[in-house]
């Protein structure tokens, strides 16, 4: 009986051991996957972030509008 319990201990620990380094594998790949795209398309993320930045600052003007009336 406390063999059967040992075993089925050691099981699920091997289950969260394996899905924790499944996890962590999976985190990698996705970093290196954004670092490769931001290196390939600088070009066009600075395009998006200088077309975003009149938006943001009519967004940040609204919200300091909406603060300073209360």
């Amino acid at each position: 009986m406390a063999e059967e319990i040992k075993q089925e201990e050691t099981k699920v620990e091997a289950k969260k051991i394996m899905g924790t380094m499944l996890k962590v594998i999976l985190g990698l790949v996705f970093l290196a996957l954004g670092a490769l795209a931001l290196i390939k398309w600088w070009p066009d993320l600075l395009l998006v972030v200088k077309g975003c930045i009149g938006l943001f600052l009519i967004l940040a003007g609204i919200i300091t509008l909406a603060i300073a009336k209360e």
